[in-house]
């Protein structure tokens, strides 16, 4: 059985404290606030040439339509279409179409976005929005990650830079990876001397290039002493099923880099 997607309003009280004397009365309110649009499921991971699908509820809203947006990191949303269930049929944004981009909905308050045929272009967050008009507010989901990746996917090209003069000078120093690709998402994990590190990791969102491409950059805080050991670090960035690393150590830099 499908899961239903489930969606809340949220409710606020007021005061926050109540201080009485013995024998005097409380009151306190409840007040229906704005309602929580909900998206499911958080991140779809397809190959090229499939069909993703993801849903919103949008809560307590049933005679408002339901409108999806597709936003690659570092831009702007992009306005797909619009959809209600008392329309025959969605009214689009401008670049996007039938049959690429459909809407149908499930009640009047659960809707779906259909992309057939998805390719790597594709990949970006798409975050569903409605009018709550009890509060008279815009009201968005949380989104949900499209990732399209294929076997011709190009590996990511990594560059990892040491840590600056000036920073060795102290107890703490940064190395930095940056990654640049052909899609919005990567993982890019760190390892020290050949054992995972899970602390002192920074890393970006990726950032749309003049060449269309992607920029993904992360920062490891290090102690200058295990620098200065040789100890060797590795970046790893995978996209889907292509992966690549670069490793960095005291001695394999140049003495101007140190």
């Amino acid at each position: 059985m499908k899961e239903s997607v489930s969606a809340v309003t949220l409710v606020t009280q007021k005061p926050p404290v109540v201080t009485l004397r013995r024998g005097e009365t409380a009151t306190m309110d409840c007040v229906s606030a704005v309602t929580l649009v909900t998206q499911k499921p958080p991140v779809v991971t397809l190959r090229r040439g499939e069909t993703a699908t993801m849903d919103c509820n949008l809560g307590t809203v049933t005679n408002k339509a339901a409108y999806w947006y597709k936003q690659i990191p570092g831009g702007v949303p992009q306005f797909i279409l619009s959809n209600y269930h008392g329309w025959s049929s969605p009214s689009y944004g401008s670049g996007f179409s039938s049959p690429k981009f459909t809407s149908t909905h499930q009640s009047q308050s659960d809707y779906r976005l259909i992309i057939s045929t998805v390719e790597e272009r594709d990949s970006a967050v798409y975050y569903c929005q409605t009018w709550d008009n009890s509060v008279k507010e815009w009201v968005f989901g949380q989104g949900t990650k499209l990732i399209v990746t294929s076997s011709s996917l190009s590996p990511p090209v990594l560059t990892v830079f040491p840590p600056s003069s000036a920073e060795l000078q102290s107890n703490k120093a940064s190395l930095v990876c940056l990654s640049s690709q052909s899609v919005p998402f990567a993982d890019v994990s760190w390892s020290a001397a050949g054992s995972p590190v899970s602390s002192g990791i920074s890393t970006s969102t990726a950032v749309q290039q003049p060449d269309q491409t992607f920029q993904i950059s992360s920062y490891l805080s290090i102690q200058t002493s295990d620098w200065n050991m040789d100890k060797v670090y590795t970046c790893r960035v995978s996209l889907g099923s292509q992966t690549s690393e670069k490793t960095i150590n005291k001695s394999h830099c140049s003495t101007e880099d140190q």
